[in-house]
């Protein structure tokens, strides 16, 4: 195992199906065309040197390091499917509801871990979590004593790389609509005992409509690339399907995925249609990111 990505969710705020409709897609048969609130899971190894016993034995592996990006409404669903019982931290692109509301199931992780969950974000988005979710941040003016999630906040700032676990992670400046979210890229060693090893790389941007020109240095040079990619006809928030490929083919990355769908688009007919290093992604995909397809 190197670096790896999971897409839990690949949906819209709405979700696929949605409430109340009876389009050719959200009564599709397709697993792939039913489409969880968006989030992803990033794992790989710890590269810091395995411990030994005094007796010079070896200690048993360490479980990979997982990252959740967004902690959605559907979280807790997407945990359990996957079985992820533990995290090294979450971090989120921005406070909107299909975001952010499964913060309060953040709880059990902490009781799995018997400790607290690192959630990293901007200040402002900070703030707005703290006012959120008061009842877990200001826990000690609930009038009863309840169980709530433990969360240390992390402030980050967009082109300030982070240090996890020996992987570089950078917060990258996009847009929705008008307002300034994040997106991450994360560099992976391919050898964590050289130094001088090339790194894998990936790059998650959800709940995009624009890239700023500073951001794109920051998108070059990718294995992998996931961007929005909401329907096929204009939205002022979010990038359509022509315009994410746009993106893709200037950007040039090994490989890239599209999420973010909405019931417009039909699993099967699209991924026909795309070229040869894109695909569409879906709810349960596994990438190796240093590998040609996907699992």
């Amino acid at each position: 195992m190197s670096l790896e990505l999971l897409f839990l969710g690949t949906g819209t705020s709405a979700g696929v199906p949605m409430i109340g409709c009876d389009c050719d897609v959200c009564r599709s048969t397709d697993p792939r065309d039913q489409r969880t609130r968006p989030s992803v899971l990033i794992r790989y190894p710890d590269p810091s040197p395995a411990p030994r016993r005094y007796d010079g034995s070896p200690v048993p592996a360490s479980p990979p390091r997982q990252f959740l990006i967004d902690a959605g409404p559907d979280m807790r669903v997407q945990l359990i499917r996957h079985r992820v019982h533990r995290l090294d931290g979450v971090l989120f692109t921005h406070t909107h509801a299909d975001h952010v509301m499964g913060i309060d199931d953040l709880r059990r992780i902490n009781a799995v871990m018997n400790g607290p969950v690192q959630i990293y974000a901007e200040p402002a988005a900070l703030q707005t979590l703290r006012a959120m979710f008061f009842y877990i941040f200001e826990s000690h003016r609930n009038v009863n004593s309840s169980f709530v999630a433990t969360l240390i906040p992390q402030p980050i700032k967009p082109a300030q790389p982070l240090d996890l676990f020996g992987a570089r992670w950078t917060p990258i400046r996009l847009l929705h609509g008008r307002l300034p979210i994040l997106g991450f890229r994360v560099d992976y060693p391919a050898d964590p005992a050289d130094p001088d090893a090339a790194t894998h790389s990936l790059a998650y941007c959800t709940d995009v409509s624009g890239i700023p020109p500073e951001t794109y240095p920051l998108l070059r040079d990718l294995d992998v690339l996931v961007v929005d990619a909401l329907r096929y006809h204009h939205h002022p928030t979010h990038m359509t399907v022509d315009q994410a490929l746009g993106v893709i083919e200037q950007l040039g990355p090994r490989r890239a995925y599209l999420t973010h769908v909405a019931h417009d688009i039909q699993h099967a007919d699209l991924e026909a249609r795309l070229p040869d290093h894109v695909f569409l992604a879906f709810d349960g995909l596994t990438v190796d990111v240093p590998s040609i397809a996907p699992d």
